[in-house]
């Protein structure tokens, strides 16, 4: 007779889902899918603290879930650097123009 999986491995393997769907979407770039995802993926994460401990007979299972969760995120963090580098030259080329703008027209500075 074999054991049902517990809910506690039900949700690791909805966590497993969610980080699978969020690779395919970081695969074709469509960042804020994957950051409407990842708020999925935390309230998932959240609810295993409610959870009960597992059985001995559960360990395995989310073993290979967390071994597979954590590859989709390396994989997804992988996919998002290239991103992240575009987004921070930005934002300091953003931070450079204020600090510009501020330095020229701050009133009274160089009267």
């Amino acid at each position: 007779m074999s054991e049902t999986p517990s809910l506690i491995v039900d949700q690791y393997e909805t966590i497993a889902g969610i980080t699978r769907h969020m690779l395919e979407l970081a695969r074709t770039a469509r960042w804020e899918d994957v950051l409407e995802q990842s708020e999925i993926y935390q309230q998932a994460v959240e609810r295993l603290k409610n959870m009960e401990e597992l059985s001995v007979s559960d360990k395995q299972a989310r073993r290979q879930l967390l071994t597979q969760i954590l590859e989709n995120d390396a994989q997804i963090r992988h996919l998002a650097m290239p991103e992240l580098s575009r987004l921070g030259a930005l934002l300091g080329n953003m931070k450079r123009q204020q600090t510009v703008l501020q330095a020229y027209y701050a009133p009274g500075v160089h009267s």
